[in-house]
């Protein structure tokens, strides 16, 4: 790819697109790190198509956060890549979009909360090293997506009403009668839930439900 310099700002998903979707088709290493699935690579139909007929080829390695796992579709999306030889893992820690490209380029995305998002991206050795050691050290304390989805299968099935539960200031005791279950285990799903949902308070959940799809 043709930089003006080794750090490179791009405002919007458009151009981010035309500037580096020619090195996703050629590159065999590529490392994506992200919150959940709606990343602007997912939002290129033709790019995912590509990437998927040619994962063969390449070495894929993907790390999300839980919340992932709590849509039926988006986990078996994930199971799907899985199957066509992506490696996934799962990490409970926050993590920035990044994706790493034969760990010579660095793309990185700014603050969502912009309406119109920028992307560094990066081509400067020692810059793309730090941030492929970050990625390496996260990749390593994450957990196989096998592994931990047999742990959130049945979570999964109850999220629609715990969601509801919770944003709509149900009581635990009424909340767990509901779902034909203890307090103390409804409690411990709860806190289970908020792990996923990559949060550490009831409060937050409303909004970080809503931003990932979920409500």
């Amino acid at each position: 790819m043709e930089l003006a310099s080794d750090i490179s700002l791009i405002r919007g998903e458009a151009e981010l697109f035309d500037r580096t979707a020619h090195l996703f088709v050629a590159a065999t290493d590529i490392a994506c790190a992200a919150d959940d699935l709606y990343t602007w690579a997912l939002s290129r139909p033709s790019l995912t198509r590509q990437g998927e007929r040619l994962i063969d080829d390449k070495r894929i390695r993907k790390l999300y956060r839980p919340g992932v796992l709590l849509d039926e579709r988006t986990a078996q999306h994930l199971h799907r890549l899985s199957g066509l030889g992506a490696q996934i893992r799962i990490g409970t820690e926050e993590i920035n979009e990044t994706i790493l490209l034969d760990e010579r380029v660095a793309i990185m995305a700014g603050d969502e909360g912009k309406e119109v998002r920028s992307y560094s991206v990066i081509s400067r050795p020692e810059l793309v090293q730090g941030i492929l050691s970050l990625f390496e050290t996260a990749w390593l304390a994450a957990t196989t997506l096998e592994t931990f989805d047999a742990r959130f299968a049945d979570i999964r099935q109850e999220t629609p009403q715990m969601l509801e539960f919770l944003t709509t200031g149900c009581k635990d005791d009424k909340a767990a009668k509901s779902l034909g279950m203890g307090v103390r285990t409804y409690q411990r799903r709860v806190s289970e839930l908020l792990v996923a949902l990559g949060v550490t308070s009831r409060l937050q959940v409303d909004a970080r439900a809503r931003e990932l799809g979920l409500l």
